[in-house]
């Protein structure tokens, strides 16, 4: 890189601040198709092993296997005695946590009289193919009648139990009012354990579900009045519980609880659709919790069927990170929710979406996806940017509590990049302003950052734009390997003190003017590790630093302001 350059940048190097980024905007979304000719897609999960594999299943009751690169691996396995008609079929799946060791998975169907089942199975000795003959049911939740509202997502919390959604039973306005009943385990959130069995059951009761001591509700029950939450999830990193529950004639709503407040709570159905009363409901409900967002049936800001989906904790696009991503099946709409400062906030997406998204999916990277029933695709959730950057490279080695940072980029109409730094690669702050330069055909950049005591820290740049749009870079990890570094730190002087790291020992401090005149001589005998030197009142502008002895000498820029 050119001394010109070299100038524009170290002028750049802002000092360390540690107040977090506020952002500008919220991002978009783009859905990129990643795997095709399916038939009938309904949910997609990942297994906790290590090896980052997509499970797709199929209402009709396959469940395929995809490697990291989606690559078709064979079928995993086919779940026979289900019923098809209407919402019926297979419709979802679960991995044990331990199933790296046990092999054991879950899966969630109606069998061939309509009842909602759920069925144990273990892997092979082949991890891509199932072995059917390791079927033992769970569980069976009687649905006469009719065909619609079975619910259908398995999920594990937290602590290692099985929790999952049940539909109403299916016809208009619930009849049987089977949501607000506490011996019917339909129109429930339920909560078991599969791991301790009390015979005759294939399955124990945690001894802290809310209604244990309440005879008057099933003891399964872990929260009543959903109408139908055909998708919901926690979020991986806060295990909050959200709820998207498919409405009746007028409204769909979202549901969230905290972590610690999702049990013995009454969602309201069929008292309420959404935040209003459900005319047909007959019934005086207090207490109830309200979904902390609803939307009308319409195809231009609303839709007809929502589709839950999940809370963003991958890191290749952490602008997404602590958004709720959902759509509707009917109208094609997206919604992104967020916690602002105990506010929500809800953004419809705009753009062309693809249609009849059945279910979202997060693998094990944090990556989301979501398929198309009808399109029988699968699409990965992707940021969408205006930002107009192609980081080329972006790299970070740390020598004597030192991380150096070096990016190079092909870029348009930026403004700057501020560099963000984590102890634990979830919490970021900024450390940082490099100014952008623009220059054709590329650019070269570079920031110093303290790690000491630190073994590892997590950084990424949030590039922003003229337009104050933005978006940011992959995240690395730079690990503190303590190789000794002569250095000063930080580039640019504020309080007319400068401060360096050696690792050998110097006799002599000298700093330049930029017309090579000798400004200062300062004699550092055998001084080793952070030496803090006072400056003189200097005027604003470049000066070059060097710590010499009689064997070798380092030389750095640096700009005192």
């Amino acid at each position: 890189m050119c001394l010109r350059n070299t100038y524009r940048l170290i002028i750049a190097f802002l000092a360390i601040s540690m107040n977090p980024f506020q952002s500008f905007s919220q991002p978009s979304l783009n859905y990129k198709p990643v795997i095709t000719s399916l038939t009938n897609p309904v949910d997609i999960a990942s297994p906790n092993d290590g090896s980052n594999r997509l499970f797709i299943v199929h209402k009709e009751g396959k469940i395929k296997v995809y490697d990291p690169s989606f690559n078709y691996k064979g079928d995993f396995l086919t779940v026979t005695g289900i019923t098809l008609q209407s919402e019926r079929g297979l419709l979802s799946m679960a991995f044990h946590p331990a199933y790296k060791s046990n092999g054991l998975f879950f899966i969630y169907y109606t069998n061939a009289q309509g009842n909602i089942e759920i069925a144990r199975y273990k892997v092979s000795s082949n991890p891509d193919i199932a072995d059917p003959a390791t079927k033992a049911i769970i569980i069976t939740i009687p649905h006469p009648g009719a065909a619609n509202h079975n619910g259908g997502k398995l999920n594990f919390g937290a602590d290692g139990y099985l929790y999952f959604g049940t539909g109403d039973g299916g016809n208009g306005g619930d009849p049987p009012n089977n949501a607000q009943n506490g011996k019917v385990l339909l129109g429930k959130m339920i909560r078991i354990d599969i791991n301790t069995a009390i015979s005759p059951l294939k399955y124990s009761i945690p001894a802290d579900n809310p209604y244990v001591n309440d005879t008057t509700v099933a003891d399964e029950i872990w929260a009543i009045g959903l109408r139908n939450p055909w998708r919901w999830s926690f979020d991986r990193r806060t295990h909050d519980m959200w709820i998207a529950d498919v409405g009746q004639n007028a409204r769909e709503e979202i549901n969230f609880r905290k972590a610690a407040e999702t049990k013995g709570i009454n969602y309201g159905w069929r008292c309420y659709e959404g935040k209003i009363t459900y005319p047909s409901g007959g019934c005086q409900l207090t207490g109830n919790i309200m979904p902390i967002f609803d939307y009308l049936h319409n195809n231009t800001t609303g839709g007809f069927s929502v589709t839950g989906g999940f809370v963003y904790r991958g890191s290749e696009y952490p602008s997404l990170n602590g958004y709720y991503i959902f759509a509707d099946y009917v109208s094609g709409n997206q919604w992104m929710i967020s916690d602002s400062s105990n506010t929500w906030v809800i953004k419809k997406q705009t753009g062309i979406f693809p249609p009849n998204i059945s279910s979202f999916g997060e693998s094990e990277d944090g990556s989301i996806y979501a398929c198309s029933l009808s399109e029988g695709i699968v699409y990965k959730i992707e940021a969408a940017t205006a930002v107009q950057v192609n980081i080329l490279s972006f790299t970070g080695i740390a020598r004597y509590s030192i991380a150096q940072l070096n990016w190079r980029s092909t870029e348009q109409n930026i403004l700057r990049y501020e560099v963000e730094s984590s102890n634990d690669s979830v919490n970021f702050v900024r450390e940082g302003i490099v100014a952008a330069t623009n220059q054709s055909p590329e650019n070269n950049y570079r920031f110093t950052s303290n790690i000491r005591g630190i073994q590892k820290k997590f950084y990424r740049l949030r590039i922003v734009n003229m337009n104050g749009q933005w978006d940011y870079s992959r995240t690395i990890v730079v690990k503190n390997n303590s190789i000794p570094l002569n250095i000063v730190y930080p580039s640019i002087i504020k309080n007319n003190m400068l401060s360096f790291y050696i690792s050998d020992a110097y006799n002599d401090l000298l700093l330049f003017g930029v017309n090579g005149a000798l400004i200062m001589h300062k004699n550092i005998p055998g001084n080793k590790g952070r030496i803090n030197v006072p400056l003189p009142n200097l005027p604003k502008g470049m000066y070059l630093v060097k710590i010499s002895n009689n064997k070798s000498f380092v030389t750095q820029w640096i700009f005192v302001e």
